[in-house]
């Protein structure tokens, strides 16, 4: 019998001792697998884009669009069970604003990644932070082919570049035979970058900028801008601006009667039924370069769910922009999806470089170790009186 009760106390020490020892292997498991922003039951994105002033329309509808899908996914049960939680920031435009929210995202809000910012100047700003910090940078509104050039294993991009959107403009003008053109744009580090970007295709396609013009973000007349393109006589405009100095430059132009089509890259008009409105039909002719299907164009499948999802959550905005936020927000829960259960920011980031040349209901991308350039989708519409888009 005492044999006995020494042989069952061995065995239960034993077993206490097992059990102990698995607890704490499982615990160290776990918190080796824990990630910044991840839990059980959610993973938290952040944000930091334009909410307020001239250009909010594309911070706006940017995230209606990313909240948009993330709803979508969530009403499924999430990603492994885990909820999308997007935290929002205005940043006003403001590229030092921008840098403030950053470092709250990452040091207070604790936020897996970054997606969805707006705005050349704001996502230098922001950049750094990221970097420093090992947090991938996803999806901002930014075509700016610097970013493009420089490879950054912290940052994705969507969206095709601004270089891919002028050399489709600029390439159709030297198709169309004019070889003269003129460039408004944008007084801002935004601006500025893709001018150079213009003149050097420009240049590779023999097509003569006969004059350039800056104009000021909050800018409220353009009547001096016009006047001295109007006196280049340009065969074309192309304009490099964002959002309202659309409007004001092409109030001013339609009232001084110039005549020279105007040309557009895709940040140009958001509202477009409103700008319309506001123009009283003042739009009707401009082209724009788009770096996503027609919001309308249901006959594509990604645009059929998009379109379905606005319809089940009773979403008021429709437009580019919107649609643009639903496709990144979707690619970006691809990478979430690819990267596993024990999902961490060194496996993201290795999930979306073997992504490859992937469709997302028929809008390709394609990813890389050294390709982080998503698509190369760009297309050329013309509007009408009404603000719609036709071929």
């Amino acid at each position: 019998m005492k044999v006995r009760e020494m042989e069952s106390g061995r065995t239960d020490r034993r077993a206490v001792l097992m059990t102990l020892a698995a607890t704490a292997l499982g615990s160290a498991g776990t918190a080796a697998a824990a990630e910044t922003g991840v839990t059980e039951k959610s993973i938290k994105v952040g944000q930091s884009a334009v909410f307020t002033g001239p250009a909010k329309d594309f911070g706006v509808d940017y995230k209606a669009g990313i909240a948009l899908y993330f709803d979508r996914i969530n009403k499924a049960g999430g990603v492994f069970d885990r909820k999308l939680e997007l935290v929002s920031l205005d940043d006003a435009y403001e590229p030092k604003k921008t840098a403030e929210n950053t470092a709250r995202l990452i040091d207070e809000e604790k936020v897996f990644a970054l997606i969805g910012y707006v705005a050349t100047g704001n996502l230098i700003a922001a950049m750094p932070l990221a970097e420093k910090a090992g947090v991938p940078m996803f999806a901002p509104l930014v075509g700016t082919t610097s970013f493009r050039t420089t490879h950054n294993r912290y940052l994705f991009h969507v969206r095709a570049s601004y270089e891919t959107e002028l050399r489709k403009i600029v390439g159709h003008l030297a198709t169309l035979g004019i070889t003269n053109i003129g460039v408004i744009y944008q007084n801002s580090a935004f601006g500025k970058s893709n001018l150079e970007t213009c003149l050097q295709i420009a240049q590779g396609l023999k097509v003569k900028v006969v004059e350039s013009v800056p104009m000021e973000i909050a800018a409220t007349d353009a009547k001096a801008q016009v006047a001295q393109l109007t006196k280049a006589q340009p065969g074309a405009v192309v304009m490099i601006v964002a959002g309202k100095m659309v409007e004001v430059f092409l109030r001013d132009y339609r009232a001084a009667g110039a005549a020279s089509p105007l040309y557009t890259i895709s940040v140009g008009i958001t509202d477009a039924p409103g700008s319309a409105q506001r123009l009283n039909g003042g739009i009707e002719g401009l082209v724009t370069a788009n770096i996503v299907p027609s919001p309308q164009a249901s006959r594509m499948p990604i645009v059929a769910d998009y379109r379905k999802d606005r319809t089940d959550a009773g979403a008021k905005i429709d437009s580019y922009t919107m649609l643009e936020g639903y496709i990144a927000a979707r690619v970006f829960v691809e990478g979430l999806k690819r990267a596993g259960r024990n999902l961490t920011r060194e496996g993201f980031i290795k999930a979306m470089e073997d992504m490859g040349t992937t469709k997302f209901g028929d809008f390709p991308v394609q990813y890389g170790p050294g390709n982080h350039n998503g698509s190369n989708f760009v297309d050329l519409e013309m509007y009408t009186r009404t603000g719609s888009l036709r071929r």
